[in-house]
């Protein structure tokens, strides 16, 4: 089955979320899911992780940010984050979580399968 490869480019928590909501329904079909934060977005990960929608996510019964990326690791879905955007970040691989991984947009690109759809948040 094709995969699904994510790029959030931005700092947008809410486009963050969205592209992990996609993530993790492709991954309960059956298809393997990544999602690349470039740039700026690795700013997204900075512990303690949340955005501005928790509050309302929590109040409506859904997951807040850092629960969404946790069910999502667990999922399969595979998290990477641009070494670059960490030194934007001012941050280092080390402060990540451990199954998040640095690496850069062409080692993303060309692990993609033949296949796999392509989108950008």
């Amino acid at each position: 089955m094709p995969g699904l490869s994510l790029i959030v480019p931005a700092a947008d928590g809410a486009r963050f979320y969205a592209a992990l909501e996609a993530a993790t329904a492709a991954s309960a079909l059956g298809r393997p899911a990544r999602l690349f934060l470039q740039g700026e977005a690795a700013a997204l990960l900075r512990t303690p992780v949340s955005f501005a929608g928790d509050a309302a996510r929590r109040a409506a019964g859904q997951p807040d940010l850092a629960s969404l990326i946790a069910e999502a690791m667990a999922m399969g879905v595979r998290l990477i984050v641009c070494q670059s955007g960490l030194a934007l970040a001012g941050m280092t691989a080390n402060e990540l979580a451990p199954q998040v991984r640095a690496g850069g947009l062409v080692s993303f690109l060309a692990e993609a399968g033949a296949g796999d759809q392509m989108v950008v948040y």
